[in-house]
């Protein structure tokens, strides 16, 4: 089945939300001014270059943010050369070949992380792109053309077909790829939250995400900026924000 995409234009801001143009000033005070804050900034990659990523870099960035949640980032990121030895460099042709025996094996392999959770997610998110082949073009035609304005639905597909792709998790996948995309970090939760919009610290239903997603799409249209800088800057705007994690 054709992945379908879906519409946020139910979700309705409040007459008093607050314009972009007050979050890059507030995040220009606090971090130095214009020059500054653009200094931190990170640019999403074009579509022809998600378009020609291997599809074997996007299961290893997959697998890393699976592996990086509830975990120390430093020690996986340390360990992660030994990861890409042990699963093959992720080439899913290769992985999609091993019997249950070998999946088996890496509960007593020091290279990866031995956790039955999520060596299982790997075999599972294996058939996810197996499966994006016929049905998207692959994985990385589905990313690249995915429009940013619809992230909340991207991210939908990721949870529902993939593997413990929910949560920040997919967030965190799509920013490591370089998809133009938003990061709902507790800092840009604070920011969403002091700029009108009725949401928890933890956002968790539908109607919370397609409220954030219109707000994105509203400063994206004030401003003409990409949605990954107008992420980072909410986070900059308030909090104690961290340089590398937004």
């Amino acid at each position: 089945m054709k992945t379908t995409m879906t519409s946020t234009t139910n979700s309705v801001l409040p007459e008093n939300f607050t314009s972009f143009s007050s979050i890059l000033a507030r995040a220009e005070e606090r971090k130095g001014g214009t020059a500054a804050v653009e200094h931190l900034l990170s640019s999403p990659r074009s579509t022809s270059q998600l378009a020609n990523i291997p599809e074997d870099r996007y299961l290893s960035a997959m697998t890393r943010c699976i592996n990086r949640a509830g975990f120390s980032w430093k020690v996986i990121d340390r360990k992660w050369p030994e990861f890409e030895e042990a699963f093959f460099g992720f080439k899913v042709d290769t992985l999609a070949l091993l019997s249950d025996e070998q999946w088996e094996a890496y509960l007593d392999d020091r290279r990866v992380v031995r956790s039955g959770q999520k060596i299982k997610a790997l075999r599972d998110n294996v058939s996810f792109l197996y499966d994006l082949r016929y049905t998207d073009k692959g994985i990385a035609k589905l990313i690249a053309q995915w429009p940013p304005e619809d992230q909340f639905g991207l991210l939908a597909l990721l949870k529902k077909r993939g593997s413990r792709l929910g949560g920040n998790t997919g967030q965190y996948f799509l920013r490591m790829m370089g998809k133009d995309a938003y990061v709902i970090s507790r800092d840009v939760i604070l920011c969403l939250q002091s700029a009108g919009l009725d949401i928890k610290d933890s956002p968790s239903s539908q109607r919370e995400h397609k409220l954030i997603q219109a707000a994105f799409n509203e400063w994206h249209q004030q401003s003409g900026l990409c949605f990954t800088h107008l992420s980072q800057i909410s986070a900059y705007s308030n909090g104690d924000n961290v340089v590398g994690m937004l």
